[in-house]
């Protein structure tokens, strides 16, 4: 093959090396969109302006010998181990992280698979422990992470499970139905001793507001404060006002 169709264009330069930052593995995929070399999909799909079916994937290239030829975990001209993890399916090479993969997700995940189980209606493996006590949305991993907008289902950073059944990267509170994210409880005592310490002018100490309640979805009437305002119901602070300010007859 022409010395153009490498990852860096440059014949030899790929030579002895291991993977990508993404992976570790000792071969180059031909993509079968532009005939170019790249050690992985994710390159190919960050210097392109298209993207790289991992299924269409045909052949390999060897980074010691340079030998094209069909995917293949081991290379048929001298040996080399490509990945010590293989799927024919996703043709994803890598170093051994006990991968298996998923036919109802239809790629490969990281195990160890005894770990997981496939939630159907959620469209999505899931460690054991959530098992029956999560919230299923029907193909929840079928979207982008609200806050860094990366798809979730192919994502290699590992998604969160909320409470309210929705996934994220990272975030304290879910940006699509904004239930706290994590067990907040800690943070909400935290929350009650900054209140009680840092007392409201004497013209706002008698105002009260109406709040509704993120977590809950309750409706409480509350003093005001600057700091947070405190759902009645179940203590949380994820609260957002829900009307205008009050102040009682004998303030005014």
């Amino acid at each position: 093959m022409a010395a153009s169709a490498r990852e860096d264009g440059a014949r030899g330069r790929n030579q002895g090396r291991r993977g990508c930052e993404h992976y570790d593995r000792r071969c180059l995929l031909k993509a079968p969109c532009c005939d170019k070399l790249y050690t992985c999909r994710l390159c190919h799909d960050n210097n392109e302006d298209h993207q790289l079916d991992r299924f269409q994937v045909k052949e390999v290239q060897c980074v010691n010998c340079e030998k094209i030829q069909h995917a293949q975990q081991t290379c048929e001209e001298c040996s080399t181990l490509f990945g010590e993890y293989y799927c024919s399916i996703c043709h994803l090479f890598d170093k051994d992280k006990k991968q298996y993969h998923c036919e109802n997700c239809g790629i490969c995940r990281i195990g160890p698979k005894e770990d997981f189980f496939h939630c159907l209606k959620c469209n999505l493996c899931l460690a054991m422990n959530l098992q029956g006590k999560h919230k299923c949305i029907e193909n929840v991993s079928r979207q982008n992470c609200p806050i860094c907008l990366e798809d979730i289902h192919t994502s290699r950073v590992v998604a969160h499970v909320l409470p309210c059944g929705h996934l994220l990267h990272r975030g304290y509170r879910c940006p699509l139905c904004m239930h706290s994210a994590l067990d907040m409880t800690r943070y909400w005592r935290q929350l009650d001793d900054e209140v009680a310490q840092t007392p409201m002018p004497s013209e706002y100490q008698n105002m009260t507001v109406d709040i509704l309640c993120n977590d809950c979805n309750g409706r409480s009437t509350v003093q005001f404060h600057i700091l947070g305002m405190k759902c009645n119901i179940c203590e949380s602070y994820n609260t957002a006002q829900a009307g205008g300010c009050r102040i009682s007859l004998d303030q005014q």
